[in-house]
């Protein structure tokens, strides 16, 4: 997978795995990263599916509907590419926080709800719920974080308070921040996903 890596000054702390949204790359959260702890590691990863040239990381039959099967088969990809980048560049597996914008945000609740262990926490900005009807791993004290729109149209608030209840009935301890700006990252919703990371990492 299309990526860069960045090492960062700090080992005791987790290494960023940075998701953008549809249309961004590899290059789209850094600044994001860098903000929340620009110590950390940083590995970046470019979506492997286009849509009328903008990359995402898995296919999409219509706004809001999943194309399950890719959606899976770009999951195990995802997973995959983490253990062979943790080997080549000398990262603890166990030790990986997902910073995903949207369909980044999916495809990071995705991997949490195929692979147990597949992260140790999670900010997820604007996420849907990747499959329902599904039993999700052991997900004991994995931390999360849900920066939801309470007017976003792409991605209402039931879909946020959804897949909250779904990680927490699978033992993860979830904060969800609620902002008033559709389906936007702003500013506010990045400071409070620091105040929640330095809460637990710092």
């Amino acid at each position: 997978m299309q990526h860069i890596f960045y090492k960062g000054t700090d080992e005791t702390k987790p290494t960023l795995l940075l998701l953008h949204g549809t249309g961004g790359n590899e290059e789209s959260l850094i600044g994001l990263a860098k903000e929340i702890d620009d110590t950390a590691n940083i590995l970046s990863v470019r979506g492997n599916v286009l849509e009328h040239g903008m990359p995402r990381f898995f296919r999409r039959l219509a706004e809001g509907i999943f194309d399950i099967e890719d959606l899976i088969f770009r999951t195990k990809e995802l997973n995959d590419f983490l253990l062979e980048a943790a080997q080549q560049y000398g990262f603890d597996r166990q030790q990986i926080v997902a910073i995903g914008y949207s369909n980044g945000a999916n495809i990071a609740a995705s991997l949490l709800f195929h692979y147990e262990d597949a992260l140790a926490g999670a900010i997820l900005h604007h996420p849907m719920v990747p499959r329902r009807g599904i039993e999700l791993p052991k997900l004991s004290s994995t931390p999360i974080y849900i920066g939801a729109g309470s007017n976003d149209p792409m991605c209402t608030a039931q879909e946020s308070e959804d897949l909250a209840t779904l990680f927490t009935s699978a033992g993860a301890i979830v904060t969800t921040k609620w902002f008033n700006f559709g389906h936007q990252l702003t500013m506010p919703e990045v400071q409070a996903a620091k105040e929640w990371y330095n809460s637990i990492y710092a």
